[in-house]
Parts: structure tokens; sequence; C-alpha cells
């Protein structure tokens, strides 16, 4: 692509110096792509408007190395993260920001890929990028490109997370295969050749599972995205803030024949592995089969399942074997693979 006002096909220091070419990059290559009535004039503050109910708002960093993998990059990872994490409060995303540090060197190319991929993303997840940054680091400083972004939502009237409503007899649901996307980062970054295509499963679930709330309601209990750790540490943080037993059945949990192929290669436990597409929720006994029935219908709530159930006993997870005995399921010590989201 020919960019005759930028001189470089690379990002240089002094794009993030304030002046011209400072101006150009944002104009050209990053506001042009975003272009909505909050962001457009260029405010130091996207204005929002009134809005109507309770406000949740999220934050996170993105430092996924390589940027670019099987499924996605960080971009996608960075506005779907976001916008998960809102929607798992039952809030209806609104708006996002997009904080850039940008490395020098980087290809002006890649950047607008990553540009693109954010683009797609809040248009399938029906948010508006309000405002922004952008900084360049030494080259040297940096790993390219990291991505910081901040979600402002709404609450859907009637339901606010409700851990302390978790009760026995309550079922887990989880809405996908588990471990996707860090066997996908993790063949990107070792560059593994594998006969089974394996993708990120980065995907936007605000449409998802806050239709599952306008049809359930206070049926479904609470709600979390299991990202670093997996499934086996936001069933931790879940018991924890419940203070429920929650005992999971090992033949139920789903994983994809090719990731538990890697799994058992390189001996890794799925139930750890991060994910970026999937919730966990934690719903009614009786509103369980509906609910994944609901959830199989669309593009992201395929393979969902009741992985398990909430026991009397003390806080914790545990795992029903194959064989059926117990197990803990803790939090893990270490990180398998750093830098996955």
């Amino acid at each position: 692509m020919s960019r005759p006002w930028m001189k470089s096909d690379k990002i240089l220091l002094s794009h993030g110096e304030g002046g011209k070419r400072t101006r150009e990059l944002i104009r050209k290559v990053i506001a042009s792509r975003f272009e909505n009535p909050v962001l457009s004039p260029l405010f130091d503050s996207g204005l929002l408007g009134r809005l109507d109910g309770e406000v949740a708002f999220t934050t996170d960093g993105y430092v996924v190395t390589p940027a670019v993998f099987p499924g996605g990059d960080i971009g996608r990872l960075a506005v779907c993260g976001t916008l998960n994490d809102l929607s798992v409060c039952g809030a209806r995303p609104i708006a996002i920001s997009c904080s850039l540090i940008l490395e020098e060197g980087l290809p002006v190319e890649q950047l607008e890929a990553i540009l693109d991929s954010m683009k797609a993303a809040s248009s399938e997840g029906n948010v508006v990028v309000a405002c922004g940054d952008t900084k360049v680091v030494e080259k040297g400083s940096g790993d390219g490109i990291y991505i910081t972004t901040s979600g402002v939502g709404v609450l859907r009237d009637g339901w606010r997370p409700a851990p302390s409503g978790v009760r026995p007899g309550d079922k887990v649901i989880l809405t996908g295969t588990m471990g996707d996307h860090y066997v996908a980062v993790l063949i990107a970054r070792q560059r593994l050749e594998l006969a089974a295509e394996i993708r990120s499963d980065v995907a936007p679930l605000n449409a998802m599972l806050l239709g599952v709330l306008d049809a359930f309601g206070e049926k479904v209990r609470f709600m979390r995205d299991p990202t670093r750790g997996g499934v086996g540490v936001a069933l931790n943080e879940m018991a924890e803030s419940t203070g429920a037993r929650i005992v999971l059945d090992e033949r139920r949990l789903p994983v994809a024949e090719a990731v538990r192929g890697v799994c058992e290669i390189l001996g890794f436990d799925p139930l750890y592995l991060a994910n970026e597409g999937k919730a966990l929720l934690i719903v009614d006994d009786q509103a369980a089969d509906p609910i994944v029935e609901a959830l199989r219908k669309t593009p992201y709530g395929r393979d969902a399942a009741v992985i398990g159930e909430v026991t009397v006993g003390h806080a914790g997870v545990l795992m029903r074997t194959a064989v059926g005995g117990l197990r803990a399921v803790d939090y893990p010590v270490g990180d398998q693979l750093p830098r996955i989201c």
C-alpha cells in the first residue's frame, strides 16, 4: 500500500513525538479505521452522553507474542477480551478505548492489519472505539506492539453477578472447548508443524451471553471468562467468591481432539490452558439444559456443555475422574506459557 505522506514503511521514533508525523499516524492510520461520532472530534476524552443504568468499567493490557497467531491477533484479542470482561458481568458494552505502545521499526503494514482486526471485532461486538493514545518506544524496548484497552458498559436491568445466590444443586456450564487459544499461540511461538489446524477461539461473547441473560435472567447466578489459567483457575476463583464446592465431571469436559493430542504429547492439562472465547456459567439446575440448548444455537456456543455442579461441602474445586475417584483441582504453580494474552 502506498503511503507517500508517511515517508517510511516502518514506525519511527518521530511518530511518537507529538508533531506532524504523530498527527498523520493517528489521523490516517489509526483513527480513520474507527471513525464514529464519539471518536471523530479527537477530543481529549470521548463524550459518551448520558448512560441509563448501572455502569460497568474494565481495563486490560495485552502483550501476547507472537502478535499474530492462528485464528487472531493482538488487536482482536484486545477488543474481545474487554467486551467479554464486561459481558460476564451482565453489561452491554458501550465504548472501549485503545492505547497503543509501538516499537520503533514495527512495519506499518502489520500495524494496519492489527487495526483492521480491531475494527472488525468492534463492529462484530457492536461497540465504538471512543478514545485512544499512541506512544513509540526505542527499538529493543518493546516487542513490536502492546495494546491496552478499557471498556464501559451498562448492566442489563434486573441482573448483576450474584455469587451469594449460588446454592447446592446448581450446574456449571462451559460454553465450548478448552485450551484452543493457548495451543494456537504455542504452535505459532514455537513454529510447530501439525497435521491438524488449531486456531485460537478469540471471539466477542456479548451477543451470546446477553442473549442468555435476556432469556433466563436470575436463573444465571454467576459468570466468568476462563482466560489466563484456564477453566481450573477461573473455577477456583468462582469457588472463593461463592463459598461453594464445585465438583467437575471429567468425562464431560469438552476438548478438541487436536488440542487433546498436543496436551498428551507435551504433558499439559487442558483444564489450565487459556481461552479467549469461552465463558463459565453457574446456573439454576432446572435451567441448565435449556441454557445449553440456547448456547448451542449460537456460533460461539456450539460445544457448550454442563461440566459439573455445586455440592455441599467446603469451598473448593474437585474433579470426579473417569474411573470414579475424586481429586482436587487447585491453582497451578507457575505458568506453562507466559505472555499468552
